[in-house]
């Protein structure tokens, strides 16, 4: 046991939470994004404006979206290159193979694959014929076995969930928001659980609300600390960066998460928020604008079998509330007597 741990760590072989769950997941998410959401949100502007370019570019990047991920799940292992280069083609069998739940295939076998290739990297005088094809046998063997099912198990819970969002607007409303909104905000990648899940619809509406009140709240809650470079890190890039301060003190978490219990319930029964952009836009929140940007490719360039909408005025005012401004004023609220408890004091919110 003792050698196979050294070999392990030889190999930079760590199965551990950290490196797959957080790690790895969040790599994906990035993959994710240069590829699917980007492609999501180039295409969109060629079919609204017509351009016919932005339309192509925007198949492209969508198309290689399962490349994307795996190559980016490798880097985050840490894998050698022979590896990390043969994982091009296992991403490609296991979105595909995958279907909707794809994502979920690709973060799995991925894995998989990228520490097989690293086992074998570099043991052998014909390294550049045995390591991908270690990794790619293995890789593109798992995707023919259980791509299929692991993501039909991950489409059929994003399904469930979006069920019982449309069943249950209100109570489904607060959990969706609340736990995406933190699953933000945590280490993990609320966007590319989002992906594997497929969750769009209504669900996805409710997700948007969470992820924009957790960004957004932190933002404005914390602007006397961290004045305008830290609205701006926070509300369009991550309220991921309070981690440090919520470690220490998380009573700073209640006023955004509270904020986004509410803003959940109001996007589904209230303006009935539907997210039916790339499933990745659900858990993006304000970040680059994706979470709105989702909304609104849903509205005017909808999936197959979803229609097309002109929105209205009511439509138009239910975004801006949702994602901006009912984030902003809830969360400066419900901070206020936070702060005159003394749950949360001046400094508490101070970005490193």
């Amino acid at each position: 046991m003792s050698k196979f741990k050294a070999f392990l760590k030889r190999k930079n072989i760590e199965i551990s939470w950290k490196r797959y769950g957080i790690e790895a997941l969040g790599a994906m998410a990035q993959g994710l994004f240069c590829s699917l959401l980007i492609g999501t949100i180039i295409g969109t502007i060629g079919s609204l404006t017509g351009f016919e370019l932005f339309s192509q570019i925007g198949g492209y990047t969508k198309d290689v979206s399962g490349v994307a991920m795996a190559v980016a799940i490798g880097y985050a292992l840490k894998a050698d290159p022979m590896v990390l280069f043969s994982l091009a083609t296992v991403g490609y069998a296991a979105n595909s193979l995958g279907g909707a739940g794809g994502p979920l295939a690709v973060l799995v076998i991925a894995i998989i694959a990228a520490e097989f290739g690293k086992a074998v990297s570099k043991e052998t005088k014909i390294d550049i014929l045995v390591t991908p094809a270690v990794t790619i046998l293995v890789g593109v063997g798992l995707s023919a076995l259980i791509a299929k099912p692991i993501g039909g198990a991950a489409n059929a819970f994003g399904e469930l969930i979006k069920y019982a969002t449309d069943l249950q607007p209100f109570l489904m409303g607060i959990a969706v928001s609340v736990l995406v909104g933190i699953a933000l905000t945590l280490p993990i990648s609320s966007a590319a659980i989002c992906a594997a899940l497929g969750l769009t619809g209504l669900a996805g509406g409710a997700a948007v609300a969470g992820c924009c009140a957790q960004m957004v709240g932190f933002a404005v809650i914390s602007f006397k600390e961290n004045k305008w470079g830290g609205l701006v890190s926070q509300g369009l890039g991550t309220s991921m960066l309070q981690m440090p301060n919520i470690m220490k003190n998380p009573r700073v978490w209640i006023a955004p998460t509270l904020a986004s219990a509410i803003t959940g319930p109001i996007a589904t029964c209230v303006f009935r928020l539907q997210m039916n952009g790339a499933a990745v836009n659900s858990g993006m929140g304000t970040c680059g604008l994706c979470g709105p940007i989702g909304v609104l490719t849903g509205w005017f360039t909808p999936p197959e079998g979803v229609a097309a909408i002109t929105p209205t005025a009511m439509d138009w005012i239910g975004l801006v509330l949702v994602c901006i401004v009912l984030p902003a004023a809830l969360s400066l609220l419900i901070n206020l007597p936070l702060r005159k408890l003394g749950w949360v004091k001046d400094g508490d919110l101070k970005l490193a």
